[in-house]
């Protein structure tokens, strides 16, 4: 699961050091300090258009979310992995909050077929749905 943490960590550290840049870039660019390129003008237009800009979007996760909530998301993903660094392996994961599920997915078989010396191609996932089942709530 540590592969997994930090492989996530990687990509969205990837993601934040794209807009940072890229929003310091437009902020100098607004104030005429450097030159408004085709790209910054670009991501400057999505912003005011409430859309996630294109080069975000592209290093991102998945998301049909404008940028508002696309930023709420962001910020809540970031929150799961963080509480997963200071406070070790969650009970329970959020699998949507996931840059990569699959290797989440691929790394819960492989823990599972290391701990039990069961070849991990042998494994398949079985899945309920739950309603009204709260993270609080799962042993």
């Amino acid at each position: 699961m540590n592969t997994v943490l930090v492989q996530e960590v990687i990509r969205y550290n990837r993601l934040l050091e794209a807009m940072v840049e890229n929003l310091v870039l437009v902020k100098k660019a607004l104030k005429g300090q450097v030159v408004m390129s085709e790209e910054l003008e670009l991501i400057a237009n999505s912003l005011f258009d409430n859309q996630v800009p294109k080069l975000w979007d592209e290093k991102g996760f998945l998301s049909m979310k404008p940028l508002a909530s696309w930023t709420q998301d962001l910020n809540d993903r970031i929150d799961f992995l963080k509480k997963w660094i200071d406070g070790g392996t969650p009970q329970c994961f959020w699998i949507s909050g996931f840059f990569f599920p699959q290797a989440f997915l691929t790394g819960t078989l492989q823990n599972y077929a290391r701990k039990h010396v069961i070849a991990i191609d042998k494994l398949t996932f079985e899945f309920k749905y739950l309603d009204n089942l709260q993270p609080e709530d799962v042993k």
